[in-house]
């Protein structure tokens, strides 16, 4: 699929596993969309009658791109990942893996990736339980599966801490003009 139009990309959903069967792939099409953010606050009570309903069956509601067409940066982007990057950031890197948005720089992500829902267990404390997992468009499943970056560049945080950030000087060497491969 090109972003070189205008056109609404299905970034994934999340599902709970007992509602996984054999036509998800046919299925999928016809989750509800969530696909832009409102201009304004006064417009979050439209989301809220929107999605409510799907929210309180606990039924899956898509993620979607806004697809706003060519931009200046495409094919100019790279994310850095790490050990560390996980949840909400782990499906952003899914996103540019799939659809071939950008170079991902750095170490393989966390792997940790699952709705939940949380209750308070009293002392200031909350309990978080799985009720589902993540899945991309494209039927990957995050929870449990790193995603590899693109070009391995270990984090040493010995070099960081005298003030050499690795991952970052590949990505700009990339941005510049050379190449991820000869990049040093």
């Amino acid at each position: 699929m090109s972003l070189l139009t205008p056109t609404r990309i299905p970034v994934g959903f999340a599902l709970a596993r007992d509602r996984v069967t054999p036509n998800l792939e046919t299925e999928k099409h016809s989750f509800r969309r969530f696909s832009s953010i409102p201009d304004s606050k006064s417009s979050l009570w439209l989301l809220a009658a929107k999605f409510g309903p799907a929210m309180l069956s606990k039924s899956p509601i898509v993620l979607e791109a806004e697809g706003l067409g060519t931009k200046t940066f495409h094919g100019r982007v790279v994310v850095l990942v790490d050990r560390h990057t996980a949840s909400a950031a782990e499906m952003i890197v899914a996103f540019v893996r799939e659809n071939k948005l950008g170079t991902i720089v750095g170490e393989p992500t966390a792997g940790r990736l699952l709705s939940a829902t949380s209750v308070n267990v009293g002392e200031g404390y909350r309990l978080a339980l799985p009720t589902g997992a993540y899945y991309t468009w494209k039927g990957s499943v995050l929870e449990g599966t790193p995603i590899e970056p693109d070009q391995l560049v270990e984090f040493d945080w010995r070099e960081r801490r005298g003030g050499m950030d690795a991952q970052l000087k590949r990505a700009i060497e990339f941005l510049e003009g050379g190449s991820l491969a000869q990049a040093s």
